[in-house]
């Protein structure tokens, strides 16, 4: 498969590439306090990065989801903290707002998340359930033309800065699957607040978020019925962008290798020149160039979700080559690789999210397998009937 850039994929690519490279870089050591990167955001919200996901008539560019993931490459590629706040912008929840959401509410909500403005967070994790969706206990009652929403949420990115809360929900106590639904909550609705903090390893914090007796109007359970099914299409988008952070990280410390390769010295000569610190490198860039063709796979042929097989087999190898490729930047770097002042450091603590959020490596294997089981022909070959049959 030939991928070839468009122009217009070049130009904001090379746009977010000298933004990158020449701010958040040099940021990105004052966002690991826990600090939301605001002065980034603006602006990424200047060139229209923000509202990727948006659709044109509400003031975004409503581009595809491999245009998304090559610009979260690039910024992956100098901020882990950073490109993580802008998958709230350009993922799941901005999706759904513009796919599922009423008329007033996209037209007061998605303008700001051009804007930089209205920050967004979808809440899903439970303290007890994560990626087990059919066992969710936070509920959604419909009371007449008015909903009831109740339950806690757990490791939630974005929370104080969030505008707009999308919440996946049970609704109207259905068990299982068939009860999954999702709801719209403004962050100053009474009886939602923000309660735990927990600082990552990747430098950002992770929030508790509590739903006590919260009343919404019925036009903000935006859906009903169907949930898991559409939860889980949506979710594919973000099985694409969530490794292309990882790729982006991957790259980004892998640059940083060869360039210290090649200025530090031992033993009268650069480090790059012994054979040990070769073989190293050309390993960790066959890995990158591998992870990066499966993942454009992936992105390019959404229309408009990802196939769920190339998607699963994409982040699981993304998130698990980039653990590989940053530990052997660290390494490469020898004491300083283990210092917060340089960028490997940061960009391997930030690369271990991948394969825990948006689907754990274990689940995404899983799923992989049940898919070879059920449309694999050997005989054909095993991708043949497994991509023809989606």
């Amino acid at each position: 498969m030939n991928i070839e850039l468009t122009a217009q994929q070049r130009q904001i690519v090379g746009t977010v590439r000298e933004l990158t490279q020449g701010a958040f870089i040099g940021r990105g050591l004052k966002w690991m306090d826990g600090s939301f990167p605001w002065e980034n955001m603006r602006e990424l919200a200047d060139i229209g990065v923000l509202g990727m996901a948006v659709p044109e008539e509400y003031g975004g560019l409503g581009l595809p989801v491999f245009d998304t993931a090559l610009v979260l490459e690039e910024i992956g590629k100098g901020c882990y903290v950073t490109a993580m706040a802008v998958l709230g912008e350009v993922g799941v929840q901005a999706r759904v707002i513009a796919t599922y959401a009423p008329e007033d509410i996209k037209a007061r909500i998605l303008p700001g998340v051009v804007s930089g403005e209205n920050i967004l967070a979808v809440c899903m994790t439970e303290p007890h359930a994560g990626t087990d969706v059919p066992n969710y206990r936070t509920n959604t009652q419909v009371k007449g033309d008015r909903v009831v929403v109740d339950g806690v949420k757990t490791l939630i990115s974005r929370a104080p800065e969030a505008a707009m809360f999308v919440v996946f929900t049970r609704v109207n106590g259905v068990p299982g699957r068939e009860g999954i639904g999702c709801v719209l909550v403004d962050a100053n609705t009474p009886g939602l607040s923000v309660t735990g903090n927990y600082h990552t390893m990747g430098g950002e914090f992770l929030h508790e978020v509590r739903f006590e007796n919260v009343e919404l109007p019925r036009e903000n359970l935006v859906i009903e019925r169907d949930g898991m099914k559409k939860l889980l299409s949506a979710f594919n988008t973000q099985r694409c962008l969530n490794p292309a952070i990882s790729l982006g990280l991957a790259e980004g410390a892998f640059d940083e290798s060869i360039k210290y390769a090649r200025e530090r010295t031992a033993f009268g000569r650069p480090i790059g020149e012994f054979q040990g610190m070769r073989w190293k490198l050309a390993d960790m860039y066959k890995d990158i160039e591998a992870g990066r063709g499966l993942l454009y796979r992936a992105a390019a042929g959404a229309n408009p979700f990802p196939d769920p097989f190339l998607a699963a087999t994409a982040k699981v190898f993304c998130n698990e080559m980039a653990l590989r490729v940053t530990s052997e930047a660290v390494q490469i770097h020898g004491g300083y690789g283990f210092t917060d002042e340089y960028l490997v450091s940061r960009h391997y603590r930030g690369v271990r999210y991948g394969t825990l959020g948006g689907g754990t490596s274990e689940t995404l294997r899983d799923l992989i397998g049940k898919r070879l089981m059920k449309d694999g022909d050997l005989g054909d070959g095993i991708l043949s009937r497994v991509l023809d049959s989606h």
